[in-house]
């Protein structure tokens, strides 16, 4: 496979290695340039495939440093993979900064297609997925969490979240308060050795919950909006 001049967005395994395409392995072993979030777990990622390739950093705390470098190792007809720690990049990571800047400056973008943790929870979540919403993390601030919750109350698509295992129980508190009692699934460590996917009401699942100590990296899928569930709230 010959690897032409471009940014390659590829993705990769969420847990289990086993699920990274022959393409993306071949992407990266034969790029220029591979732009992660931490170059110490894709370096991980790399060794477990005998890949030997130049990493440089690119996270939320140096992208407007790194972008013209990167911008500039393109210009130069080079190819550069952009990856994640996890999963298919630009979603709720700053890859996304990088990829418009790249298509603004009439560089060719190549998707390597992959793992998705959001995809993944969606399909067994057994919730409706032929139309669905992605909000990714809620604000910190309570105020900010609130307001976007509340605008969602009237919103028919299945609805997909993500968050920290520290904060899930808050999560399933304000969704319980604002949407109501709705259908939820929580899916913790897809593909991973401890995955789990609790499915129930959202009183149900807090209940299921209440005792355990949540760990691992966490996706709350939620029913849409139904006439029954305006008593709910």
């Amino acid at each position: 496979m010959d690897i032409e001049p471009g940014l390659y967005i590829v993705s990769t395994p969420i847990g289990n290695l086993g699920d990274i395409t022959q393409r993306a392995l071949t992407v990266l072993a034969r790029v220029d340039l591979i732009a992660c979030e931490d170059t110490r777990r894709t370096g991980l990622l790399l060794k477990n495939f005998g890949i030997t390739n130049r990493l440089i950093s690119y996270n939320e705390y140096n992208k407007l440093r790194r972008t013209p470098e990167i911008l500039t190792v393109l210009s130069q007809q080079r190819a550069v993979a952009l990856v994640s720690d996890a999963g298919t990049p630009g979603i709720s990571d700053p890859g996304f900064y990088l990829i418009r800047a790249a298509i603004e400056h009439g560089i060719r973008v190549i998707p390597v297609p992959g793992a998705s943790a959001i995809l993944a929870a969606l399909v067994v979540s057994g919730l409706p997925s032929d139309r669905f919403v992605f909000e990714g993390f809620l604000p910190k601030r309570a105020g900010r969490r609130r307001k976007r919750l509340m605008a969602l109350v009237g919103e028919a698509r299945t609805v997909i979240f993500l968050e920290s295992a520290r904060r899930l129980i808050r999560l399933l508190n304000e969704i319980g308060e604002v949407l109501g009692d709705r259908r939820v699934v929580v899916c913790r460590e897809l593909t991973k050795k401890y995955e789990e996917i609790i499915r129930g009401r959202v009183s149900e699942v807090l209940e299921a919950l209440a005792s355990r100590k949540i760990k691992g990296e966490v996706v709350v899928i939620v029913s849409g909006y139904e006439e029954r569930d305006q008593g709910q709230r």
